[in-house]
């Protein structure tokens, strides 16, 4: 299969449970668990709920469809629940076939995406990635190569990073959890001129001993005209990742970001896939082909 043109979609149900106790007199949040509208990835149904009765105000980013809900909330219990169904149509082609795009010939948007940023100091990368992968065949086998020596290098062990922690320092330690894979790789690409962007979704099909399921970090490469996913984690499977937010790293990407003081839970979070239109139930797979959620060049 080279394209998704006429594939049916793969179906997929989530809800997120967001609860948090307000100590200070009032707090603003800013919230990022909608679904992303995009044409790979249609809404088909969605209930928001916010416990208190307080106004809230909903707005898009229209660089990447990322969608954000901002509310005050008063002092006391707050819950934000999401429950959403999206159908999700992929485009699939022959790794052989992906080539890298001359920097001459990227499109203006893919631009921010070859330059440092907060949690991805290509910069500070750049001797130790034309090291590792400066002499390798240019193309999806180029990134595949990077992704692959992250999941190799790198430990998964939980709480083993915080806020502060970027991609060269999971370069020295050589642990983290998914946003600090995300982060190397996408600094290790962008050092070697790809551009490569950080993406957020939900972790389906990860091994339950990781823990629940939970919000997951994952890359986008652009390669062949379109942004290729990989996970660098290796912890779940990309066929099932709903697109919450893109941006050049967490910092852009945050599932609640938030000014105030305020205790909060553990995110309960649940995916599933579920009977499309068809009446048919389609479940995420691992693939060997590039998989894309991205509309591609005829639609921009």
């Amino acid at each position: 299969m080279t394209t998704a043109d006429k594939a049916s979609p793969i179906r997929l149900r989530y809800h997120a449970d967001l609860q948090y106790e307000v100590r200070s007199p009032a707090c603003d949040f800013i919230f990022n668990v909608q679904a992303a509208r995009t044409a790979a990835q249609q809404v088909v149904s969605e209930k928001l709920e916010i416990s208190q009765p307080v106004p809230s105000q909903a707005f898009i980013d229209t660089a990447t469809n990322s969608r954000y809900l901002r509310l005050r909330a008063e002092q006391g219990p707050l819950r934000v629940y999401c429950e959403t169904v999206v159908d999700l149509v992929h485009h699939r082609a022959p790794t052989s076939t992906l080539a890298e795009v001359p920097i001459s010939e990227l499109p203006a948007e893919t631009l921010p995406y070859l330059y440092p940023s907060r949690y991805c100091q290509s910069d500070r990368l750049h001797r130790f990635a034309f090291a590792q992968f400066g002499s390798l065949q240019q193309g999806y086998g180029r990134v595949q190569a990077i992704r692959d020596w992250v999941l190799g290098h790198v430990e998964f062990v939980s709480n083993s990073s915080d806020a502060n922690t970027a991609a060269v320092d999971t370069l020295v330690t050589k642990q983290g959890v998914c946003r600090d894979f995300a982060h190397l790789m996408i600094a290790l690409c962008r050092a070697v001129n790809i551009p490569a962007r950080f993406a957020t979704g939900i972790d389906y099909g990860a091994d339950p001993v990781l823990g629940p399921p939970d919000f997951h970090a994952y890359v986008e490469a652009y390669v062949g005209n379109r942004w290729y996913m990989f996970d660098p984690s290796g912890t779940a499977i990309p066929m099932g990742f709903i697109r919450l937010a893109t941006g050049r790293d967490a910092a852009d990407c945050a599932f609640a970001s938030i000014f105030g003081s305020v205790e909060w839970q553990s995110p309960l979070i649940h995916i599933e896939a579920i009977a499309g239109a068809d009446g048919v139930l389609r479940a995420p797979e691992q693939c060997e082909d590039g998989l894309s959620t991205d509309p591609g060049p005829d639609a921009r």
